[in-house]
């Protein structure tokens, strides 16, 4: 796969649908870097990190998206988020036991939901839920995409050791009523059972020209530049004492006592913040100065 740590837009000209191909290398090694998961949880992080970068290429405004998927399995939980600027972070909860390699969706995180989450900069947060009811994860996302945004999409989701990859096909509602049905319905099924034949080696291994040109060389698709994706934490001394602003002085105080300062860490990052009797008092005076900050990586 040449096109690694990037997301690319396409479009198919005369169909009325959308594609988005990503691949994830660097990144998706530096989230794995912090934290010691077995096999069954890096390849479920990958694939979060591929899905959350495929449904980020929407985002027409500042701020992020994430998906979290919560169950009552041996994992717990899972997270991933993209910013508007390709910035990427994930994480993954789960129980000290032995998850075998074949293990899946279901039997790894129980019964759950996955919740889409969309945060603008300004403006009104919106949530999306479906449940864990499907065998993949991008099983979810199709639903999701079904009973929500009542749009025709197919999703893969695929990992390796050092790669994670996806791709997104979406039919978009066509500006002819006349046609729309008819149209809607023959070109969407023509390009989604097309884009059904590509293969997990094939997602990880080829880059996303010679991929299209495989898949749909009978269709005419537009490619658009690529956009770099990196992995990046935004935690901050900052976002910590915004978080201990929620605290009472007493719970403050408390933590102090016991402690001597107060630490914080970061799950993405594993960064760790440590913030002071001094930090803690101009906090209840409603000062904000993080100059002194100090973290452990």
């Amino acid at each position: 796969m040449s096109s690694k740590d990037q997301l690319q837009r396409f479009i198919f000209d005369q169909a009325d649908v959308r594609g988005v191909l990503v691949g994830l290398e660097q990144s998706y090694l530096d989230a794995l870097e912090r934290h010691d998961y077995p096999a069954p949880i890096q390849s479920l992080v990958g694939q979060m990190l591929a899905a959350v970068s495929l449904l980020s290429s929407t985002l027409k405004f500042d701020g992020r998206l994430s998906l979290q998927a919560r169950g009552d399995g041996a994992v717990s939980m899972l997270m991933a988020e993209c910013t508007r600027q390709n910035h990427l972070r994930g994480i993954a909860r789960y129980e000290d036991e032995l998850l075998l390699d074949n293990s899946t969706l279901p039997q790894l995180l129980g019964q759950g939901q996955l919740v889409i989450t969309i945060e603008p900069d300004q403006g009104q947060r919106y949530q999306g839920i479906v449940p864990l009811d499907k065998e993949t994860l991008a099983g979810c996302l199709e639903q999701y995409f079904a009973q929500s945004e009542q749009l025709a999409t197919r999703i893969m989701l695929c990992s390796g050791k050092s790669q994670a990859a996806g791709m997104l096909l979406q039919a978009l509602p066509s500006n002819d009523a006349d046609q729309q049905v008819q149209d809607y319905s023959e070109n969407w099924n023509r390009i989604s059972h097309l884009g059904s034949t590509l293969s997990e080696q094939e997602l990880l291994e080829l880059d996303n020209e010679t991929l299209l040109f495989r898949l749909f060389h009978e269709e005419q698709v537009r490619l658009y530049d690529a956009n770099d994706l990196v992995f990046q934490c935004d935690c901050s001394k900052e976002r910590c004492l915004g978080a201990l602003r929620t605290l009472s002085d007493l719970e403050l105080q408390q933590m102090l006592d016991e402690q001597g300062v107060i630490e914080m860490d970061c799950q993405f990052c594993k960064s760790r913040y440590l913030i002071d009797q001094v930090e803690v008092e101009q906090l209840r005076m409603g000062v904000s100065d993080s100059s002194g900050s100090q973290s452990v990586h």
